[in-house]
C-alpha cells in the first residue's frame, strides 16, 4: 500500500461518490435502514461533492491512484472561527487499518482546524466510538440523534 492523501480534483468526483456510496451501503446499514441509506445516497452526487469542494478544503486519501477514503473541513455556518468536519468516508476493505485516523489527523493539520475555536462534526451511529476516540465529545452533552439521525460532537482545539 502506498496510502497519501490530497486535496479533491474536479476529476475525483465521480470515484468520491462512489466510494461514499459503497461505504453507506456496506459499513452503515448496519445502523440505518435501507431506505434512509439510498435516500443520502442520493444527495451525495458527484456535483455534491465537486461543489463541497468549492466551500472546504476537501481531501481525498489515495491507495496509489485509487480514493480509499474521504474528508473535508469547513467553516461552520460561516463562522470564521468555527469549523466542521463533512464527508469522512473510508472504503469497507481499507476499514480499521488507521486510514480513518489519517483522515483526521490530516484535518486537524489543515490551517482551518490550526485558526479553530472549536470544531463540530455530525456523526452517524457507525462513526460514533471512532470520533470519540479521536478526542471528539458530545456537543452541549446531548447524547441523543437529531432529526437528520446523526450526532453532533465536537472539540475545542489547543491553541499553539
Amino acid at each position: 500500500m502506498m496510502i497519501k492523501s490530497r486535496l479533491f480534483r474536479e476529476t475525483d468526483a465521480d470515484e468520491v461518490a462512489k466510494v461514499v456510496a459503497e461505504t453507506l451501503r456496506t459499513t452503515n446499514i448496519s445502523d440505518y435502514s435501507h431506505d434512509y441509506i439510498e435516500r443520502t445516497i442520493q444527495t451525495l452526487t458527484p456535483a455534491f461533492f465537486t461543489e463541497k469542494s468549492t466551500q472546504t478544503h476537501f481531501y481525498v486519501i489515495c491507495d496509489n491512484s485509487k480514493i480509499i477514503g474521504t474528508g473535508a473541513i469547513g467553516s461552520y455556518w460561516g463562522s470564521q472561527t468555527e469549523f466542521s468536519l463533512f464527508d469522512i468516508f473510508v472504503l469497507p476493505a481499507y476499514q480499521g487499518q488507521g486510514i480513518g485516523k489519517s483522515i483526521i489527523q490530516t484535518l486537524e493539520s489543515d490551517s482551518f482546524f490550526k485558526h479553530a475555536s472549536r470544531i463540530e462534526i455530525p456523526a452517524s451511529k457507525t462513526a460514533l466510538g471512532f470520533y470519540q476516540k479521536m478526542g471528539y465529545t458530545f456537543k452541549n452533552n446531548i447524547d441523543s440523534l437529531d432529526d437528520e439521525q446523526l450526532y453532533r460532537l465536537e472539540k475545542f482545539p489547543q491553541k499553539k
